[in-house]
């Protein structure tokens, strides 16, 4: 559990429970002007659909950004077989439909191990990754599509819990730069019926759950005395740094 800090000591990490619809910047913007915190920084950014955990970092601590976006994150989501889109999840345009073939958990589980362990990605074309200072997202939406290099990442586990057609829930353990929306697409190209990403909801990041998170609805409704006890200190973060005994 975070320890509590001193109110004027406004540093370390503050953990939310994000809903869908805000970005990651609009978060950070709300507590930025609602306590009047001049520093604030997120660690990893969720698309305005997707939910869970996103780290924020006040005052000093947004020098440890870098570090802490490194991290490791597991995310839990559904996806949608049948049905392929450009921006490969649920806000996106259909781009092709076909039937969905007999599947079953262990079918999916089975073709999802062909995507774990040391893969090469490519990044969506709907994302900010930039091309020659321009973010792909503007390209897509003048209907270009441009050759993205592939970057290494590494699946830890990357498993399928239910499936009810055409509708199956996952469970993804991946390396920071990961897009689980391309693994919805590559899976639903692998399986030649196409996907997309439904829902998705990030659970851990690092040492961080979203058990610890507060929602976005609760802080809004916080007096300001009330904030550093929903922080973890500066002191607790070092701490994740230091090796194991």
């Amino acid at each position: 559990m975070p320890h509590p800090q001193p109110e004027s000591e406004l540093n370390g990490a503050l953990l939310i429970d994000k809903p869908a619809g805000p970005t990651s910047h609009d978060i950070v913007d709300i507590v930025r002007n609602l306590f009047r915190i001049k520093k604030v920084g997120h660690c990893g950014t969720l698309d305005p659909a997707a939910t869970g955990l996103l780290i924020l970092l006040l005052g000093r601590a947004t020098k440890l950004s870098q570090k802490l976006t490194a991290d490791d994150k597991v995310y839990e989501g559904t996806m949608h077989f049948g049905q392929a889109t450009d921006s490969y999840d649920a806000q996106g345009k259909v781009t092709d439909t076909a039937p969905v073939p007999p599947l079953d958990r262990d079918a999916l589980n089975l073709a999802a191990r062909e995507f774990t362990g040391d893969i090469q990605q490519k990044p969506p074309m709907v994302s900010a990754v930039k091309i020659d200072g321009v973010p792909l997202y503007k390209l897509a939406r003048k209907g270009k599509t441009v050759e993205r290099e592939a970057k290494p990442i590494h699946i830890y586990s990357y498993e399928f819990s239910e499936y009810t057609e055409p509708i199956a829930r996952f469970r993804v353990h991946c390396t920071k730069g990961t897009y689980v929306r391309s693994l919805a697409h590559e899976l639903g190209q692998r399986l030649e019926c196409g996907a997309h990403l439904s829902a998705l909801h990030r659970t851990q990041s690092g040492n961080f759950n979203v058990a610890d998170a507060t929602r976005l609805e609760d802080l809004v409704k916080l007096p300001a005395e009330a904030l550093p006890a929903r922080m973890v200190s500066l002191l607790d973060i070092a701490r994740m740094f230091l090796p194991a005994e």
